[in-house]
């Protein structure tokens, strides 16, 4: 069999890929020096977005994964998995016993990309700036818990929080906290177009038309000082209109290397060894998908009306029809290799019964079938949404209790219009912006939470998350963890539906692709080299 798939293992912590099988009798791109990767991910300046890579604007994964080449932060995450580590900074540290006082200091020397240096004011000026501008996609949120900055010289940084924080050195490893020179962005507005300037591993520079990014060229930074070895010379990101596209670029040889999102048909092929000069990386993943529900509009507003929802849907039936082995069943936000899960939504709801579900909707009063709108986006999360919901609606259909329609929009228009309440019900993904329970459940619940959502537990915003934020032993803020989701299963706000694993696919010249990914899913382009065929 001609395959060669490597198998990055599930339990967070553990780095050592697993070799499945090899082969392949090789063959190079046509793409030059510079190592080309596809995405599915679209780029595009909008009216209500006009600022897509911004980092006081930027939030989802696609926008995430150029600004992390480029626009370089105090920590990043590592290779693999485990703490945040220092990357603009030589060392960062908490200062007192309870976590709210953090201090960095700046490697020595640290340059932008034109040749200025960096100082501890430039750090200041940045992160004050995203939360003066306080963008509507919600990013300045994970910044928020930030009381006062203090700086000392040119090179050391004080942070003083307004309450504890222990997942506070990842919230400095996000593209928000990247430090920015004040001579390319202002402090009161954002950035528009696909400008992106910083200290990062790589200079960036966009092909756009009719506003929207066709490539993306990724020089190395002759200035970079930081944590990661940089193992080429160019990189150009191309993107794509489907996967269908993206996957005949590889086979013609156009690109070196495929990304999300990648079609299941596409990765069972390659799986089974079809294409002899193209390799599969697979890896654990903490990528979500759920339901959203904007609680204030009438046909959700009931909280009967979604829990009958959630005891309905089968998400082992969805994930078998649409996923097969690349997903599992997720009964909660926080995914199951993650420290702080819980099973909340089976142990409250237990399998699907259309039977509990017409009692809780009897008990309620309601009148069936409830009539409401799905809505999807259309190419942000792999060709093979469309048919997630249709299976969801199927489903919901079938039960007698619900006339389900559902409408697909791209994403350009989605995002906005998700954030200004025009969905009753929508779908989404969730890449995590670190690795931490935290980051599953306050983006979604807490103040400030970036869907916009109309929802509020004053007992969550106020006590548990503040007490799940205390302590650097994460497994002991379980129970505060464990609260928080099994009042999420209760009131469903939101709808968890599965956990996926990651996948690249490379040109078999390609070295460096177990790590072009790491568990958050964010592109790690310095990863990739060019090897022997």
């Amino acid at each position: 069999m001609n395959r060669k798939t490597l198998v990055l293992p599930a339990v967070i912590g553990l780095l050592t890929p697993v070799l499945a099988a090899c082969g392949g009798s090789g063959s190079g791109s046509n793409g030059g020096d510079a190592i080309v990767v596809g995405t599915t991910d679209g780029f595009t300046a909008t009216k209500d977005a006009p600022a897509p890579l911004d980092p006081a604007y930027s939030y989802d994964v696609g926008g995430w994964n150029v600004l992390r080449q480029t626009v370089q932060t105090l920590m990043s995450q590592p290779k693999g998995e485990g703490d945040p580590v220092p990357d603009a900074a030589e060392s960062c540290s908490f200062t007192d016993s309870g976590s709210e006082r953090y201090a960095c200091k700046l490697r020595e020397g640290l340059k932008f990309s034109d040749g200025n240096a960096v100082t501890a004011a430039d750090v200041k000026w940045s992160m004050e700036r995203a939360l003066r501008i306080k963008s509507d996609s919600g990013v300045f949120a994970l910044l928020s818990n930030i009381d006062t900055i203090e700086t000392q010289g040119d090179r050391e940084i004080v942070f003083h929080l307004k309450s504890p924080d222990a997942t506070f050195p990842y919230k400095l490893s996000t593209p928000v906290a990247g430090v920015l020179n004040p001579k390319d962005y202002d402090k009161d507005k954002l950035r528009d177009g696909f400008d992106v300037d910083g200290s990062g591993p790589y200079t960036f520079k966009a092909d756009v038309q009719n506003d929207s990014m066709v490539t993306g060229t990724f020089t190395k930074n002759p200035n970079y000082k930081g944590s990661v070895t940089v193992n080429n010379d160019k990189v150009v990101l191309r993107s794509f209109k489907d996967a269908d596209a993206m996957g005949a670029a590889i086979d013609k040889g156009d690109i070196d290397v495929m990304t999300r999102s990648m079609s299941p048909a596409q990765i069972n092929k390659l799986d089974a060894g079809d294409d002899a000069n193209v390799d599969l990386v697979e890896m654990s993943g903490l990528e979500i998908r759920y339901l959203g529900f904007n609680t204030d509009a009438p046909s959700v507003k009931s909280k009967a009306v979604r829990q009958a929802i959630a005891q309905i849907v089968d998400r082992a039936g969805l994930v078998s029809k649409v996923y097969g082995t690349q997903a599992e069943p997720l009964y909660s936000l926080v995914p199951a290799s993650v420290t702080g899960h819980s099973n909340s939504f089976f142990n409250r709801y237990g399998d699907p019964s259309v039977a509990k579900a017409k009692d809780m909707l009897t008990a309620a009063n309601i009148t069936t079938p409830v009539k409401i709108a799905l809505h999807y986006t259309t190419d942000h999360y792999g060709s093979a949404t469309k048919q997630e919901f249709e299976v969801l609606k199927q489903q919901l259909n079938g039960s007698g209790l619900f006339d389900v329609s559902i409408e697909g929009t791209p994403w350009s228009t989605y995002q906005t219009a998700e954030r200004k309440g025009a969905y009753d019900v929508y779908g989404m993904g969730w890449f995590p912006d670190f690795p931490d329970a935290d980051n599953f459940l306050a983006p979604f619940l807490d103040k400030d939470n970036f869907l916009k959502s109309p929802y509020v537990n004053n007992k969550i915003i106020n006590t548990l998350i503040p007490e799940s934020r205390r302590t650097a032993d994460r497994a002991s803020a379980s129970g505060s963890l464990t609260e928080i989701q099994n009042t999420v299963a209760d009131d469903v706000p939101v709808l968890p539906l599965w956990q996926g694993k990651q996948y690249v696919a490379a040109r078999d010249d390609i070295t460096g692709v177990a790590y072009a990914l790491n568990s958050s899913a964010s592109l790690q382009l310095w990863e990739l080299g060019r090897g022997s065929k």
